[in-house]
């Protein structure tokens, strides 16, 4: 019964962050567009490092946003990655 929360509340979670972090980079591209205090580097970079790396790596490439940066095309699929890797052997077990 634990596990089917844990399974659940990974889930939730892993859909809320990466729609958050898809949504900041939709965001900040709008904010640049009207040249406008932006969003931090570091606070996208957060974002994916809590778990939004897929989100924050499709809205990259949706919004075209950062895209010429290295440490984006390099840092954020590195991050997915990891996320992908964490939440699979997190739930390895229980699904």
């Amino acid at each position: 019964m634990l596990d089917q929360y844990f399974v659940y509340i990974t889930i939730i979670y892993m859909l809320f962050i990466n729609l958050t972090s898809l949504l900041l980079f939709k965001r900040d591209k709008s904010l640049a567009k009207k040249g406008k205090r932006r969003i931090s580097e570091k606070t996208l970079f957060l974002s994916a490092l809590l778990g939004g790396g897929p989100g924050a790596v499709l809205g990259m490439h949706l919004f075209s946003h950062k895209t010429k940066k290295v440490a984006f095309q390099l840092g954020l699929p590195l991050i997915a990655i990891v996320n992908v890797i964490v939440v699979m052997m997190l739930l390895k077990d229980l699904i």
